[in-house]
């Protein structure tokens, strides 16, 4: 397959780089990033852990500084006061029986879920649809709760989840390209530092292994772990 002149542009620009400074990286993806949208800033992190054994399970939330840039759907199993509530706070999408038989017909059309403790019977029916998209409502991650306005606010303001992958690895998207150099390099630190925080019990060795930053479109760098861990 023939590499476009953009790819081999980015390819170049990023040959040779490892290692680099948080500062130094976001300033080679900005300068990168030449598709025709506005790219997403990605992160990768390597993790000394095997999420199969309960005891090195990393997961997690992290309220982003500079938020995601991204318009984040909301989705809320609520009735009553609390589904009003859910409502005033902006959730797109509020309901209970219906919304379960309408996630059940394959529509989700939201991006987070949030519910209160007395929904979770009827939500823990839709735990092999919403499990594998990783949207279950969950109370480690604060979308379990009955401060639904507080949990919509979240999602809506740049709240990012994060969860380890069989591999012992974790992607997230943390803001978007166009953002100023300064807050796309605290929006790395601070996801940096909450799965720092998050170390397992379990965890043996060397924790946090690598930490690589990309746009949608363009090539990876790794970062100097004491620059992203903010030292």
């Amino acid at each position: 397959m023939a590499i476009g002149k953009r790819t081999k542009a980015a390819r170049a620009a990023f040959e040779g780089k490892n290692l680099i400074t948080v500062e130094d990286a976001v300033k080679l993806i900005k300068d990168s990033a030449t598709a025709k949208f506005d790219e997403t800033l990605e992160i990768a992190m390597n993790l000394g852990v095997d999420p199969r054994h309960a005891d090195q399970m990393v997961r997690g939330v992290v309220t982003l500084p500079n938020g995601t840039g991204k318009t984040v759907r909301v989705a809320v199993f609520a009735r009553g006061a609390k589904a009003d509530e859910a409502k005033a706070a902006g959730a797109d999408i509020v309901g209970a029986e219906d919304l379960m038989e309408s996630i059940q017909a394959g529509k989700i059309e939201f991006d987070r879920c949030i519910a209160t403790p007395d929904m979770m019977p009827l939500v823990g029916r839709l735990g092999k649809i919403l499990g594998p998209r990783n949207l279950m409502p969950n109370p480690k991650v604060g979308t379990v709760t009955m401060d639904v306005a507080g949990a919509v606010g979240n999602a809506k303001g740049g709240e990012v989840q994060f969860k380890v992958e069989k591999a012992g690895v974790i992607h997230a998207g943390i803001g978007k390209v166009s953002f100023e150099e300064n807050k796309l390099a605290e929006n790395i630190r601070a996801f940096v530092e909450a799965v720092s925080r998050a170390r397992p019990a379990g965890a043996k060795g060397t924790y946090v292994k690598k930490v690589s930053v990309s746009s949608t479109m363009g090539p990876g760098v790794a970062l100097d772990l004491a620059s992203a861990a903010g030292n």
